[in-house]
Order: C-alpha cells, then sequence, then structure tokens
C-alpha cells in the first residue's frame, strides 16, 4: 500500500467517525427517541451552488436517496407559522424559512423564535412581487429593502449583506439579469425540487396525499411549502409521520461559517 493510498484511508475514516459523531450529537439533543430528528446538516457555499432546484435550474443539491430539506416560504405569519414550528419541533425537525421582509418587519419576535429554534433564515423580497413583471432597479429594490428588513428583525440592524445568503424568488420568477447580480453577490439562489402545491384550496388530508405522493415519487430533494397556509400547518405533524415512518432523513441546509465575503449588490 503506498502512503497516498494510507493517507486516503485514513481521512475516510476520520470523515465517517466525524459523521457518526455529528448523528450522536444530534440524537442526543433530540428529547424524543422516536422522533424523526434533522439526520445531517449540509453547508450550501452559493460558490459552489449558485443556483439549486431542478424545478427551475439545472442542479440541486448533492442529496442521497431518502434525503429531503425542507423550506417554507411567505411568513412569518403567527397563526400559522407558530403551529409549523410546533410541529418540527416536537420531530426535532430543522428547516429553512424563506421570510418575506414586510412580515419579518411587522413580527420580529417570531422571526427571532425560528431562528432560536435552530431554522435557517433566507429572503424572499419586500412584498413577494413578480420580479420579473417590475423593472430591474425595482426589483433589485425588492431584494435590498426585504433582506434588510429580515436582517433588522434578527438582528436589531438594517442590512443588504445577509448573514444567510439564501434568497428564493416570488413565484420563482427570475430574470438573467437578477440572477447574475445575486451570484455575483455571493448569494444562493433557491428553486425547489418539488412542492405541496398549497397555494391551490385544499384540505389537510388532500395536502397530506398530494405531498406524500410527490416525495414516494421523487424519493428525494428540496420540498417547497408555505407557512402561512392553514392546511399546511394542520398537515405537518401527520407529513413529518409520514417521513419517520418511512424512513425519510431530514437534511438541513445552513450558510457557510462566518468568515466569507458577500458583496454589496451594485
Amino acid at each position: 500500500m503506498s502512503g497516498r493510498e494510507s493517507v486516503l484511508i485514513v481521512l475516510k475514516v476520520a470523515f465517517v467517525a466525524l459523521i457518526a459523531c455529528t448523528a450522536a450529537a444530534q440524537a442526543e439533543e433530540c428529547p424524543r427517541k422516536d422522533a424523526l430528528g434533522t439526520a445531517r446538516v449540509l453547508v450550501v457555499d452559493p460558490a459552489t451552488y449558485p443556483r439549486v432546484g431542478v424545478q427551475s435550474f439545472p442542479q440541486s443539491l448533492p442529496l442521497q436517496d431518502h434525503e429531503i430539506v425542507l423550506t417554507f416560504d411567505d411568513g412569518p405569519n403567527p397563526p400559522t407559522t407558530t403551529k409549523v414550528l410546533a410541529a418540527l419541533a416536537h420531530e426535532c425537525v430543522k428547516a429553512t424559512f424563506f421570510l418575506i421582509g414586510q412580515s419579518a418587519a411587522a413580527h420580529p419576535d417570531l422571526v427571532k423564535r425560528i431562528a432560536a429554534e435552530g431554522h435557517s433564515i433566507g429572503h424572499h423580497s419586500w412584498a413577494h412581487p413578480d420580479l420579473k413583471k417590475i423593472d430591474h432597479a425595482q426589483a433589485l429594490a425588492q431584494i435590498d429593502r426585504g433582506i434588510a428588513a429580515d436582517e433588522m428583525a434578527l438582528y436589531g440592524r438594517a442590512s443588504t449583506v445577509p448573514t444567510t445568503p439564501f434568497f428564493r424568488f416570488p413565484y420563482f420568477s427570475s430574470t438573467p439579469a437578477l440572477l447574475d447580480v445575486l451570484q455575483s453577490r455571493g448569494i444562493a439562489v433557491f428553486g425547489a425540487d418539488f412542492w405541496a402545491s398549497d397555494w391551490n384550496k385544499m384540505t389537510p388530508d388532500q395536502e397530506l396525499k398530494l405531498i406524500s405522493d410527490r416525495v414516494k415519487a421523487a424519493g428525494k430533494g428540496i420540498i417547497l411549502f408555505h407557512d402561512t397556509k392553514a392546511q399546511t400547518a394542520a398537515m405537518m405533524p401527520d407529513f413529518l409521520r409520514f417521513l419517520r415512518e418511512n424512513n425519510y432523513r431530514i437534511v438541513h441546509v445552513v450558510a457557510p461559517a462566518p468568515g466569507k465575503t458577500v458583496q454589496r449588490m451594485p
């Protein structure tokens, strides 16, 4: 065996041990031994993954079979977001919330709660317009104002440099110019791999069947929900139970560690 091969084996063993230790630590943090839990944490570096979600872009995140990323748009909305948070907490699951700036400004305590409970905070514009249907300068202002409002709710200071450089376009409606600007700033754009279609009127049971069927068909991926929808909040405990009973694993996406420079919007 060569010296190089020996080094590779040592690195692989160390990597496996690190994953095992991480999983054990996460399991110990959850008071319910039978909870779904968060299987692993995935650091999403915008330099490597500037745009993800196969419904909009060529690539998604590097997920294994039966791995699911939970994302929620359009909050916070106290009557429903609090129910979603309770369901996630009961199963010791972490998700990513893409916030509307004006809602964050109206409910800063709830924004702080989302972050305090370990979820990632992404950005979703100030007022949820279709950014493809307004001029470029207005679209940039919507993005900046939304980020600043989210940062103000979280930290008491307005900044157009997001602490978590994740953005999702309202309606997934982008332009090449806007995508280029966000990439130049080091902000990852999230699409989705599939969704619950919860913008349509349906019962919680109907939504549960729809999204469960889509999970089984896709096998893995980034799911889009809306934490502002009553039927989504109502069905979330049952959906998480479905994932647990069918051996799906939750992946929590987080930003790179501090130290990377995110450029301001030109």
